[in-house]
Formats: C-alpha cells, sequence, structure tokens
C-alpha cells in the first residue's frame, strides 16, 4: 500500500511539471501534531507539490484548501492550503547561529543606535582584541556604528548596546517570529497563528 501511494505521488509530481507557473504560489502551512507550526520563521511551508505528496505517502491530515485544483490523468485534488503531521515532531530546542536568526533576534535594528535597514555585525569584544565568533559577542549594527566603533572596546568607543548579546532560547526566537510575519499570509493560515493578536475575554 505505501508503494503504491509513494508511486501516485511521484505520479503527482512529474504530471504537474508542466502546470502554469501561478500554482508554485500555492504554499502549504505545515502544523505539528499539537496544531502549531513548525517554525514560526521562517514560517513552516512546503510547496504544494510536497503537501500533495505527504498527503498521498498518509503523512498528513488537509485541514484547509485552496479553491484551485490539480489534476493528474486520475483524479483532481484541490490544493491543500493547512496540513498537519500525523505524527508529533518534537520542536529543536537548539537555535542554529545564522545571519538571519541573529537580525531576527536583534529585531532587524542596530544594538547600538536602533537604526533600521543597512544592517551588518560587531563583534562586541573585537576579535583583534580575542573576541569570538558567538551569540554573545555578535549584534546586528548598521554600517555608520560599526564604523565608529572599528576594533575598539564599547568602553573606549563611547557607545552603548540597547540590550547584551545573549544565546537566545528557541522560544524567544518564537516569539520574535511572530513579531515579524512574512510578507503572504493566507486567510486559512490566521487561526493556527496568531500574529500576536489580542484574545478575546
Amino acid at each position: 500500500m505505501l508503494d503504491h501511494a509513494a508511486n501516485h505521488a511521484e505520479d503527482f509530481r512529474t504530471q504537474f511539471v508542466r502546470e502554469p507557473s501561478a500554482l508554485r504560489h500555492f504554499p502549504a502551512l505545515v502544523l505539528n501534531a499539537d496544531f502549531r507550526p513548525l517554525s514560526y520563521y521562517p514560517l513552516s511551508l512546503w510547496p504544494w507539490q510536497e503537501a500533495i505528496k505527504a498527503v498521498f505517502l498518509d503523512r498528513v491530515n488537509i485541514i484547509a484548501e485552496y479553491d484551485e485544483i490539480v489534476r493528474s490523468q486520475r483524479e483532481a485534488i484541490r490544493i491543500p492550503s493547512v496540513v498537519v503531521l500525523k505524527d508529533y515532531v518534537k520542536p529543536q530546542k537548539r537555535v542554529a547561529f545564522t545571519r538571519f536568526n541573529l537580525f531576527l533576534r536583534d529585531e532587524f535594528c542596530c544594538q547600538y543606535c536602533g537604526a533600521k535597514g543597512d544592517l551588518t555585525f560587531d563583534h562586541v569584544v573585537p576579535r583583534s582584541r580575542g573576541g569570538v565568533t558567538s551569540w554573545e559577542n555578535v549584534v546586528a549594527a548598521c554600517s555608520p556604528c560599526n564604523l565608529r566603533k572599528a576594533n575598539k572596546s564599547l568602553k573606549a568607543s563611547g557607545m552603548t548596546l540597547r540590550r547584551p548579546a545573549h544565546r537566545p532560547s528557541a522560544e524567544e526566537m518564537h516569539a520574535a517570529g511572530r513579531r515579524f510575519p512574512p510578507n503572504h499570509l493566507h486567510q486559512s493560515w490566521i487561526d493556527y497563528l496568531y500574529w500576536d493578536a489580542e484574545l478575546e475575554s
């Protein structure tokens, strides 16, 4: 049965390769078995082909659908807009030390002056003074502040941090991600995201 489902999924993948490019714009929001997104930022989305494949492999349930329909030689299916995993995936507790995650932790603003845009990185303790590249020593900084601080210590530069550099928890990053939703949010996703919406009592 599983082999048949896998072959059927491959049918969908190969049959729809030549579908109009507009079909690329129907991602599915992927929820864990507890009905929470696998991640908030980046938001856990699958291309519609992956969502359909997961349906036929019996790995997910469809919660909501787009109006658009795709067809294979055998049948038609509405494109899923929200799917939920049948098996719970344990969330990753360790936050990867990446460029994007560092900007997200610092809310996309310079940690010296608060400016947004034209961001780069600064080692609080300069590498020339033994500073390491880590969560606890790197902050987002605008180019002018980066140039002003150069390889001086905080005290010597006369500058201060808006908040100390620190290793963020997964919960902190989820909260930060919810404050910076992606540009596109399909209406069917809203009930599962709660982008800092106040709940009615």
